[in-house]
């Protein structure tokens, strides 16, 4: 399981979250848009990157990520590197399936994730932590990940990850910026005093611009600093630039394990590792 190894360490990491093409797609845009992911996949796990594959991320359908990964992907690509999200946007047994299919094709980890109450299809269950209990009592060999978001209540979000429930070997957080610092201290203040030791990767997103209809667009799923970024390109950043300050102002304040969302398919191993040189430090 490369990706909790590589969570148990203090090294440097930094992963790699791309997004399915959209269902409602046509054939042939659809099929570009699979070709571009299917090279992102392999170019960044053979370089020892892992890489988050979504479901559902904002709402509206995305392809079956699975069935694609597998019918695709082939051998060209350590799957053990892979790790598809699962949210419970989706029939209970369809998601129980699609676990036991994960497990069968060599996926080793999942993502498992509640999903935006506000948009898109209903939740199976009423939390992700069931749906991941459901999943760990049939396939008990699979590593489960959870999510807790910074920008909340930290004593909530901790104790969601301390429960003995929560059926979770790691963590994603919700998207986090160098332009709002306070609230990720104080989560992380809450951790160490409560002794957490769950491994968790901080979201960092690529904004690739500062165009006010994409920024209100994103600011339904996330916390987005839009004055901030706006004066920050007015300067002359770039996308890497600013995505690379975020992940530097994370690790001044001691983390170590992040994950990159937004990058662009066509050209995401390219802009992550100028992102990792921006860092500047070794991942």
């Amino acid at each position: 399981m490369p990706l909790l190894d590589d969570l148990r360490s203090s090294d440097l990491l930094i992963a790699a979250e791309l997004r399915p093409p959209r269902a409602e797609l046509e054939l042939a845009d659809g099929l570009d848009a699979w070709i571009d992911t299917y090279h992102a996949i392999r170019s960044l796990t053979r370089q020892g990157t892992s890489v988050f594959v979504t479901d559902s991320a904002v709402g509206s359908a995305e392809e079956d990520n699975l069935r694609h990964l597998v019918t695709n992907l082939g051998a060209d690509a350590p799957r053990a590197r892979v790790i598809p999200f699962l949210t419970t946007k989706h029939p209970l047994e369809y998601c129980l399936s699609y676990a036991e299919r994960a497990r069968q094709q060599g996926f080793s980890t999942l993502v498992v994730l509640g999903g935006d109450r506000r948009i898109g299809a209903p939740r199976s269950v009423e939390h992700a932590w069931q749906l991941r209990e459901a999943i760990r009592r049939r396939s008990d060999d699979l590593t489960l990940g959870g999510w807790a978001n910074p920008a909340a209540d930290p004593e909530r979000q901790v104790s969601y990850l301390l429960d003995p429930d929560v059926n979770a070997e790691f963590y994603l957080t919700q998207i986090v910026s160098h332009h709002a610092l306070a609230p990720v201290e104080r989560f992380l203040a809450e951790r160490d005093r409560r002794g957490l030791t769950m491994p968790g990767l901080f979201g960092v997103f690529f904004y690739r611009s500062a165009h006010p209809h994409t920024l209100s667009l994103l600011q339904q799923f996330l916390p987005v600093p839009a004055t901030e970024l706006t004066r920050e390109f007015a300067a002359g950043a770039t996308a890497e630039d600013i995505c690379a300050r975020t992940v530097r102002a994370m690790m001044e304040r001691g983390v170590r394990h992040f994950y990159i969302s937004n990058l662009p398919v066509d050209r995401a191993p390219q802009v992550l590792a100028r992102i990792v040189d921006l860092v500047g430090v070794t991942a």
